[in-house]
């Protein structure tokens, strides 16, 4: 079994082989880009995989990713990646900084698509906390600042293998990969 991964995050790449790789998928990786909608993750990675699907003429898997924190109302979703560029961990800091309510989840959306069919979406979350200091260097992003309670660490705390392990993107990947194995 074959699946094009389109993205242009090459630790993407790396974790869906892993993890697909015990499901006897290969993955091959390109990254032609595909514009994103405005709505919800699961519509954000359903669009992308039917346009890039079209576009190639085979089938393709696309993952959505965002930070959605409760006490703003799910923000910044799936404009995480705007947001991190621009406003950075500091400004999420500075946001919650009169909040008590530090909930929040990080959501991974895979979209697959084959060419001339509707699009699937497979989604995976992982809830914690937001921090009002970063902490560890590992990872990137938002990670230094999401607090998982099971760990009792952030995931910049956490090693590349112990995040993979528990993360939003490999629940997503294990679901699409097992109802893949199955068709």
């Amino acid at each position: 079994m074959l699946v094009t991964f389109i993205t242009g995050n090459e630790h993407k790449v790396k974790e869906a082989r892993d993890i697909f790789e015990k499901f006897g998928i290969e993955v091959n990786h390109e990254n032609p880009g595909y514009p994103e909608v405005q709505g919800s993750i699961e519509e954000v990675a359903a669009y992308g995989a039917k346009y890039v699907a079209e576009k190639l003429q085979k089938p393709i898997i696309v993952d959505d990713t965002g930070l959605f924190i409760r006490a703003l109302n799910g923000f910044p979703g799936t404009y995480s990646s705007y947001v991190q560029e621009t406003l950075t961990n500091k400004g999420i800091i500075k946001l919650l900084k009169d909040e008590q309510d530090r909930y929040a989840e990080f959501r991974s959306c895979i979209g697959y698509c084959a060419p001339k069919c509707e699009p699937k979406t497979f989604l995976g979350t992982v809830a914690g906390e937001i921090l009002s200091e970063e902490r560890g260097n590992n990872g990137f992003a938002y990670d230094p600042l999401f607090y998982v309670k099971e760990y009792n660490k952030t995931f910049g705390e956490l090693t590349t293998g112990e995040k993979d392990e528990c993360s939003h993107r490999r629940k997503s990947m294990e679901k699409f990969a097992k109802w893949y194995s199955e068709q």
